[in-house]
């Protein structure tokens, strides 16, 4: 009887069995199927009984009969037919279905008139019960066309009196059934029943609870009639009735019971709240239920009754009488048992916040229950980037950072001064006057994580709401108190940052607390305030004009809101601020409030608060600076005198040891006893002064060429060696080195002067928008109107028409180019030159593409911009337009035109015949490059291009268009409207032929350049080019003048962080001059001892968050739709940004938005693809079966169909069943070891030493061993085989090592090959030097370095003392002559690789030419052929220039994942345990000490067999999605002869309950050994 109740459900077809290895969809946190919820929360339910379902429900070869699948083709179908016809020929077809439902129909009214006649005649029970069968099975499956009105309308007093029929159950059952089916199949039924007293009756039955399976049938009844009838269920008492008996149901049927409640509490308008206050009790008991979707149901009751009784303070008090404010309190805790989904956990905290403001009852419990430490662990794990992008987010789904600064708001009484205070809040405000240790709790918890949350790059809504929270903690502290709170706080600094901000409600604020503070403790803060700056800021504000707003930059942008400085404070909030707190409006209803603020009310402020507290003599400029500043501009000022003195290289050494001196005393400075402020650091002109003097005034240049004759090069190389001694000069690890002191200094200048904007466009519609320009297709985001216009005067192009063209915002100016000149010359052309037209030497454009296509082989180098609907096309459409492609002439000229200069790109048909080349003759491929482009001004107007004005601005061509108008808007100081009138306005967008600038033949100074670099490769200063080109040779921002401090500091961290990575280059280079020089005379002195900073300290958090947020808008559907600093930045200083950051831009960049996983953009921090995972919904993934035997021949096939498409692939094993993420991780595991294997050619070998993995696997006793990564092996030109191995059978697997590597980045999978640092820089095409061989080869670089200081100490002697007498001067290395070390002109180590025809053996004379070659065959000719044909492999998948944004060791995690495993006290955080195990389970706790216990081998085995690969994601694992899950497994026999058992594509191990550790563990270390290789049933 318990399933009586149910309705009968669809059958779904059984997959076969090689679909049914493995089930994730259980797993997934994604998935809320309720009906396999049920299943899985049913008592005889085991993870077993679900293990043969498929888990393949989103990709394209899954079964029809699963639902997500027949969802997205019911979904394709709805659009496939939107602004369709139907075809002449359908119109039978449809004639014929109609035909069919109302004969369908008619013979099911037949039955149901004959089932009401048999109900109406009063026949025998038995002949009831036939009828009430008759009427479930018609009414189940019968649609609303076959129930008239009349028929329902009969049918309900029959059915109600057949429910009151006490003396038989069954057909009481059978009736109440029918009622639900009845509301089921016409949703006006539920009128007719409540006409005829059903309500009442099922009430009645349900109090009774005679029969559980009648009582649990009528609450199926109820819950359908409350949907349409609520206020009928609330009068009959349905609310109580149904609580009541709650708790004697099963989890399942208690939620259809809550169902009823909430729809209840949903509908019924608020006139009689008594009948939903009885109910609180209960409902608050429930709250301490485990299961979700109960306790979400019941918060949603509270949240509504509290809503309808909110007026009443009497009503709110009884509410809290029940302790609804304590189980709140442990509901929103981070600890809690129960997770609750966003939207409920955010109107939880929206409970409280209506409690405690209308209830001094809640207010009181709410402090006394220590609220603040909850609220200060929510805001401090959650991200501000999430925090309010506009108030329309108070609509709907409340925001968890607006709910949460809410209840702090009404957790503070409201300021006197501010209102009219009511009776009700003096009550607050006197109890916590008498208890001023909860005010100061609330204090300490609160204060620090707002001012953290400001001084993160919050935007202007909550920065407003965390000022006003603070404002009132220092209006009710008394002076004691406040002094005690401010003493670690530093609040001077936070309200000079403060007055940055450029909108009055703000400033006003800021400006009430400096009067508080200065009131209370004007003693304690005077100083402060004129250290921080807050005195400045507060003249700047009363008088703008003033001149100190010259004197003090950091105040320059302070300007009152009645200009267009406004522009920015438009983008974020789109109402007055004064109603931020304003609970009973809707946004709509406040936006047409008037600003309550006055507009002289903060120069009147200002002006009291100077003329009241800051003494007359302070006014003056001079005075008021202090002694810190005056020293620093001191120092400043040396350092200018030392820039200002004529340059000598007699005198260098002299200026070079004056710098380091004046260095160290800003350093002392900055660490002293008296710490500096932010704005004494910046007002110094420090920053200013070491820019000027590092770069040789060279900062403010545009190009800096360092392969010329000018001194500049070698002045700037001393400067910043002299700057590396800074970073060893500290060598001891508990004292914080200087640079970190200096970094950080220069991180709080940025915080505080940067302004760039963060521009959201607030777009939360979803529709389809057509673009004309350039595709003509449907685009996600809306389009730019745009009217073409021929420049006046323009004669050789023709006019294009009046009309207004719709174009996509994202799309680049070339491409527009593309769709426009055709159109508007004057002459014919044929379609290749048309192609030719439009073509960009240096940026790739797909024009006459269609859109669908993506980048195929040799193509790997589009441009950065993503189309949005790329990935959505199904393969076989892409591989057909391919075709289609490839046989035009456009094509192949478009094949042509992809390939990037600076990089070569192979054909599958010539790799080997194009690296000969480009060995034999390295100029070769430069002058192929520059005939492969020519000129644009060469061929006449062949080649011409256009040149587009906006209001008469000519546009950068390497913006977006959608950039381009933001620019021109920022320029123009306009404001910003990101709303409807962006979009609706016209843009007249002016055409002309582009005036070609003087050719400055870049290509032939590229040549140039190499080939001095190619003659003496080691010359002293040469090594560093690429730090210095890096450095000086990129834009870091075009918004920035050159002159701005902003610049001058983002100029100075930048250096730094060069400096960071290259401080052994520079130090060891310096130690080679100083042993040249005879200063240093023992060759173990060449080494260097460096102590790196960590790359996070260059991280700047606010422009982090900046990016988050516009990384998070709507209009991210590519890096072209963020402002153009977002791009320039992370262009030129990708270290500014988190890690976590970068992922995220990097996959949006490469990939476009649709395969960034919806939880990676919302909910996953470490902003990387969590293992690959991706929800069920989000994108098709194609299957590919594998041979295990032929791991690298599998992958090559796969790469082949596969390596273009952007879609993940999913690998399945030949005959076996398993399928789904575990193999696919697995397959690449396996594909690194096949990469690793000694003797297949590609990496530099140490025969003598092998991976023994006695304990493990076997067959991988022939993996090299490289303790410091895999390198290119050398090959030379002219070899084609060696020790058996063909070159070109190298070349074809770097090729494929390039495409494995870039789809495994693609599609978030982890890879388990240990690249050196220095091939993780040639893949981030950085350049090599002599100093990067030590990195991989320790013994050979270390000896080529003490070679090559021979060689200089040589040269200077030479230069020094006569010629005889340095012939036996330090001819010597280690007291052996270098002939008598016997060295031939051969590579070491590869005695075939001959490095000099004539086989000449090594002596002093031609040391240095021998160096030179050695270095040149390790890292430049002797593997550029390999490193080249990696990149045309990954090209193949995406450019691998999207991977510069990172450096080499965060390439490495995102790429090979962490190299630590778990830390012990993560285990418990990170694993979750179930079905008959918790974290207190003997077998757990014996499990976490095994795995505690496991040695690093063990480990990565244990991770291989759990989760198919052996190293965890980048983020440990945290990022295990999902997470790792252990359950019991119930064992048929004997506990112990069991094994565990595994589910890789849910990270799920059943783990069965052994009778000893050490039994556990033998068991588990069988398991990870052999049980690996092969995917079957479990």
């Amino acid at each position: 009887m318990a399933n009586r109740g149910q309705k009968r459900v669809e059958i779904i077809d059984e997959l076969p069995a090689d679909k049914r290895a493995c089930s994730s969809l259980e797993f997934r946190p994604s998935s809320s199927n309720s009906s396999i919820q049920t299943q899985i929360n049913s008592a005889n339910s085991t993870p077993e009984t679900n293990d043969a379902e498929t888990h393949n429900v989103d990709m394209d070869t899954s079964s029809s009969g699963s639902a997500s699948s027949r969802s997205e083709e019911e979904e394709h179908e709805r659009y496939s037919t939107h602004d369709s016809c139907d075809s002449d020929d359908a119109v039978p077809k449809h004639s014929s279905v109609r035909s069919y439902q109302r004969q369908r129909s008619f013979g099911d009214n037949g039955r149901l008139r004959s089932a009401l006649s048999h109900l109406s005649e009063g026949t025998e029970p038995s002949g009831q019960l036939a009828a009430l069968t008759e009427l479930c099975e018609v009414l189940s499956f019968c649609s609303e066309d076959s129930l008239s009105s009349m028929m329902a309308d009969s049918l309900s007093p029959v059915l109600v009196q057949l429910a009151r029929h006490e003396s038989n159950p069954d057909i009481m059952l059978l009736a109440i059934r029918a009622l639900t089916y009845l509301c089921d199949v016409s949703p006006r039924a539920s009128g007719f029943l409540v006409r005829h007293d059903a309500v009442p009756v099922l009430c009645q039955r349900l109090m009774a609870i005679e029969y559980s399976d009648i009582a649990e049938e009528c609450l199926q009844a109820l819950e359908k009639i409350s949907r349409e009838q609520p206020l009928a269920c609330l009068q009959a008492g349905a609310i109580m009735a149904v609580l009541r008996i709650i708790d004697f149901f099963s989890t399942s049927v208690q939620r259809v019971a809550l169902s009823t409640v909430v729809n209840i509490c949903k509908k019924v308008p608020a006139e009689c709240p008594s009948p939903f206050m009885e109910a609180v009790p209960i409902l608050c008991k429930l709250l301490q239920y485990e299961d979700q979707q109960l306790v979400e149901n019941v918060v949603i009751c509270l949240m509504k009754i509290a809503e309808r009784v909110s007026q009443s303070s009497e009503m709110l008090v009884e509410l809290c009488k029940h302790g609804i404010v304590n189980q709140a309190m442990h509901l929103i805790h981070l600890n809690s048992r129960t997770t609750l989904s966003q939207p409920i956990y955010n109107g939880l905290i929206g409970l409280l916040v209506r409690l405690s403001s209308g209830s001094i009852v809640a207010f009181r419990t709410l402090h006394e229950l220590n609220i603040s430490c909850t609220l200060k662990d929510i805001l401090a794990t959650y991200d501000i980037s999430h925090g309010i992008s506009s108030l329309h987010a108070v609509e709907g789904q409340s925001n968890q950072v607006h709910e949460v600064l809410k209840l702090l708001n009404e957790l503070l009484p409201p300021v006197a001064r501010d209102q009219d205070v009511q009776q009700e809040m003096s009550d607050k405000e006197s109890f916590l006057v008498n208890d001023p240790d909860l005010l100061h709790k609330f204090g300490s918890d609160i204060l620090p994580t707002l001012i953290q949350v400001v001084n993160s790059g919050a935007n202007l809504y909550v920065c407003y709401c965390c000022v006003l929270v603070i404002k009132k903690l220092v209006y009710f502290s008394k002076s004691e108190m406040l002094a005690e709170l401010l003493e670690n706080a530093n609040i001077s600094s936070f309200l000079a940052g403060v007055f940055t901000r450029k909108d009055q409600h703000v400033l006003i604020l800021a400006l009430q607390i400096a009067e508080i503070i200065l009131q209370k403790l004007s003693g304690v803060f005077l100083n402060s305030f004129m250290k921080e700056g807050v005195f400045f800021a507060i003249d700047a504000l009363m008088i703008p004009e003033k001149c100190s707003q010259s004197i003090f930059p950091v105040f320059n942008g302070i300007q009152l809101p009645s200009d267009s400085s406004q522009k920015f404070v438009s983008k974020v909030v789109l109402r007055c601020l004064c109603y931020a707190f304003d609970a009973g409006q809707s946004p709509i209803a406040s936006e047409a409030g008037t600003c309550k603020l006055e507009k002289d009310d903060v120069q009147s402020l200002a002006k009291h608060i100077k003329t009241t507290y800051f003494a007359p003599e302070l006014c003056d400029s001079e005075n008021g600076l202090t002694d810190i500043l005056q020293n620093l501009r001191a120092l400043s000022a040396l350092l200018s005198d030392l820039m200002n003195m004529p340059v000598s290289s007699d005198a260098s050494t002299h200026d070079e040891e004056k710098f380091y001196c004046l260095l160290h005393q800003v350093m002392e400075k900055l660490n002293g006893r008296e710490p500096v402020s932010t704005f004494e650091f910046i007002e110094s002109g420090i920053v200013k002064s070491l820019v000027n003097y590092i770069s040789n005034g060279q900062y403010l240049r545009e190009k800096v060429n360092f392969h010329g004759s000018s001194d500049h090069y070698y002045h700037i190389g001393k400067r910043f060696e002299v700057f590396a001694r800074l970073f060893s000069s500290y060598s001891s690890l508990d004292e914080e080195s200087p640079v970190s002191l200096l970094i950080r200094k220069l991180q709080s200048a940025l915080s505080s002067l940067e302004n760039f904007p963060v521009i959201l466009s607030h777009s939360s519609k979803q529709r389809n928008w057509f673009a004309t320009v350039p595709n003509g297709r449907c685009m996600p985001h809306p389009c730019l109107r745009v009217r073409f216009v021929r420049g006046e005067g323009e004669m050789c192009l023709c006019d294009y028409s009046d009309d207004v063209v719709t174009v996509d915002p994202f799309s680049s100016l070339d491409s527009i180019e593309g769709f426009l000149l055709p159109k508007v010359r004057i002459e014919k052309t044929n379609p290749i030159e048309t192609a030719a037209l439009a073509m960009d030497p240096m940026e790739s454009v797909q024009l006459q593409i269609p859109s669908n296509v993506n980048p195929g082989p040799g193509q790997g180098e589009s441009s950065g911009r993503v189309e949005p609907d790329n990935m959505s096309t199904d393969l076989t459409e892409i591989q057909e337009d391919e075709a289609k492609l490839s046989e035009s002439p456009l094509g192949q000229a478009e094949n042509l035109q992809q390939r990037n200069p600076g990089e070569t790109t192979f054909s599958n048909d010539s790799h080997l015949a194009s690296v000969e080349k480009l060995v034999q003759d390295p100029s070769a491929e430069d002058m192929s490059r520059q005939s492969q482009y020519p000129p644009s001004s060469s061929n006449g107007d062949a080649f011409s291009k256009l040149a587009f004005y906006l209001e008469g601005q000519e546009l950068d061509r390497a913006l977006t268009l959608y950039q381009a108008v933001l620019q021109q808007k920022i320029k123009a100081d306009h404001e910003i409207n990101m709303g409807a009138k962006l979009w609706s306005q016209v843009y007249i967008l002016t055409y002309r032929i582009a005036v070609e600038p003087k050719d400055d033949n870049p290509q032939k100074c590229h040549i140039s350049a190499q080939d001095s670099f190619a003659l003496d490769k080691i010359e002293a200063y040469m090594q560093n080019t690429s730090l210095f080109t890096n450095i000086f040779n990129c834009e870091l921002s075009s918004d920035l003048d050159k002159s701005s401090p902003t610049y001058e500091v983002l100029f100075l961290l930048k250096s730094l962080e060069g400096l960071n990575r290259f401080t052994f280059h520079l130090m060891s280079h310096e130690r080679i001059h100083s042993f040249a020089e005879g200063l240093v005379d023992n060759l173990d002195n060449l080494k260097v001892d460096v102590h790196s900073v960590s790359q996070n300290e260059f991280v700047s958090s606010k422009l982090t968050e900046k990016l988050e947020q516009q990384m998070r808008d709507s209009l991210a559907l590519s890096v072209g739709g963020m402002p153009l600093w977002c791009n320039q930045l992370m262009a030129s200083c990708p270290f500014l940004f988190s890690f976590e950051a970068r992922c995220k831009y990097f996959r949006l960049s490469a990939f476009g938005p649709q395969l960034v996983q919806p939880q990676t953009l919302s909910n996953n921090n470490s902003g990387v693809p969590r293992d690959g995972r991706s929800s069920p919904g989000s994108l098709p993934r194609k299957k590919f079966v594998v041979w295990r035997d032929r791991i690298l021949e599998s992958a090559a096939q796969m790469m082949d169909l596969y390596a273009h498409v952007k879609v993940p692939i999913e690998v399945v094993y030949n005959e076996e069943v398993g399928s789904g993420l575990g193999p696919t991780l697995e397959f690449y595991t396996l594909v690194s070891h096949e990469f690793q294997k000694s003797g297949i050619g590609m990496w530099r070998e140490d025969h003598s030493s092998f991976l023994d993995r006695k304990g493990l696997q076997t067959e991988d006793s022939g993996i090299l061993m490289s303790p410091f990564g895999l390198f290119p092996r050398p090959w030379p030109s002219s070899l084609d085989s060696s020790d058996g191995i063909q070159f070109s059978e190298v070349i074809n697997k770097f090729v494929l090592l390039g495409e494995v590597v870039a789809k495994a980045l693609q599609d978030g999978r982890v890879l388990d090959l240990p690249f050196s640092k220095a091939f993780y820089k040639l893949i981030l095409q950085q350049e090599l030097s002599l100093y990067d061989i030590q990195s991989f080869d320790p013994g050979l670089g270390r000896t080529l370095l003490e070679f090559q200081a021979l060689v200089n100490r040589r040269k200077f002697l030479k230069s020094a003392l006569e010629e005889n007498s340095c012939n036996t001067v330090d001819a010597c290395f280690r007291n052996t002559r270098i002939e008598d070390l016997c060295l031939d002109f051969t590579l070491p180590g590869y005695p075939d690789y001959i490095l000099h025809q004539d086989h000449k053996m090594v002596n002093m004379d031609n040391l240095e030419e021998y160096v030179s070659l050695v270095v040149d065959a390790t890292i430049y000719a002797g593997i550029s052929g390999q490193v080249e044909a990696f990149k045309s492999g990954f090209n193949k998948v995406f450019p691998i220039k999207h991977l510069q944004i990172f450096i080499e060791e965060e390439l490495e995690r995102l790429l090979c994942g962490e190299r630590d495993f778990w830390a012990f006290n993560e285990l418990l955080d990170h694993i979750k345990f179930d079905h008959g195990y918790a974290a207190s389970s003997p077998p757990i706790t014996n499990l976490l000490e095994i795995m505690r216990e496991f040695s690093q081998e063990q480990r990565r085995a244990f991770l291989q067999f759990v989760t198919g690969a052996p190293r965890l994601p980048p983020g440990g694992l945290a990022s295990l999605n999902p997470k790792l899950t252990i359950v019991r497994k119930h064992c048929s026999n004997y506990v112990d002869a069991d094994l565990p058992s595994v589910m890789t594509c849910a990270n799920y191990l059943k783990l069965p309950p052994y009778s000893s550790k050490d039994k556990m563990k033998e068991k588990l270390l069988y398991a990870i050994t052999e049980g690996q290789g092969s995917f079957h049933l479990s």
